[in-house]
């Protein structure tokens, strides 16, 4: 018996990666995330299934659940949102799966910024302009953030900044970034990115706070800021240059 996390990936159904698939298909017993996994999702599951929402379950709800199957020799699928490397939770699982001694597994998903960037038709990283990018959020009721994880220190950089689960405090963004980035740095929201209800909303940092106030987002919303979201002049990477040896070009 083996407990799967698997990352569903960012909401659309065909977004979950084929092994994250053949796994909910082959597994008795599916626990999601029922306040974000989307039901469709639900589709690759095996006829007859067992499936459990753990959206109102306590940890302690869960380890039980992963105790039970295993005494029942019945393989898990326990499905995330987005990947599980970032904000999953899944930590916390693993050191109750294995202070029972049950074996699990990784499989990863399509990170919720990596569908926001494709929402946005952008590549976020762009040759000499912006080469790194911070994910981050702000403090909240279920995780406060360590106290060198600062959005002054990370704006800083200069970096592009991917924030997370921080919608509710666009005003303090923006009041802490504006002397960092100027006024007319670019920032573009994506909430519920790859779902049917995807919405996008650009500005700046002198007016972003007002557009959403208008249609205000309330949750699963992404904020990038930095100068890479409208460059156009930028330079042309070397990787395709005619002049530019590398290794699997073979030119003289």
């Amino acid at each position: 018996m083996t407990v799967h996390f698997i990352g569903a990936g960012p909401g659309a159904a065909d977004l979950i990666t084929v092994r994250g698939r053949d796994l909910l298909a082959r597994c008795p017993v599916c626990l999601y995330a029922g306040s974000i996994v989307p039901r469709e999702m639900l589709d690759w599951c095996m006829d007859g299934a067992r499936l459990i929402d753990t959206a109102p379950l306590s940890l302690d709800e869960i380890e039980a659940e992963y105790a039970e199957a295993h005494k029942a020799g019945h393989d898990v699928a326990r499905l995330h949102s987005g990947d599980l490397s970032v904000w999953s939770a899944v930590a916390e699982q693993i050191r109750r799966l294995e202070k029972h001694n049950i074996p699990y597994t990784l499989t990863p998903g399509v990170p919720a910024f990596a569908a926001a960037a494709a929402a946005l038709g952008q590549e976020l990283t762009k040759p000499a302009l912006a080469q790194s990018l911070v994910l981050t959020r702000v403090s909240g009721r279920a995780s406060p953030m360590p106290d060198g994880e600062t959005l002054a220190q990370f704006g800083a950089s200069g970096a592009t900044l991917a924030i997370h689960l921080a919608i509710h405090a666009l005003d303090q963004i923006v009041a802490e970034l504006t002397p960092l980035y100027g006024a007319d740095c670019p920032v573009a929201i994506v909430a519920w990115a790859s779902w049917d209800k995807e919405r996008i909303v650009r500005g700046t940092l002198a007016d972003i706070f007002a557009k959403i106030s208008n249609e205000p987002i309330e949750r699963t919303a992404i904020i990038f800021v930095g100068r890479t979201l409208d460059a156009e002049n930028f330079r042309e990477s070397a990787l395709y240059d005619p002049d530019y040896q590398r290794r699997f070009r073979g030119r003289d």
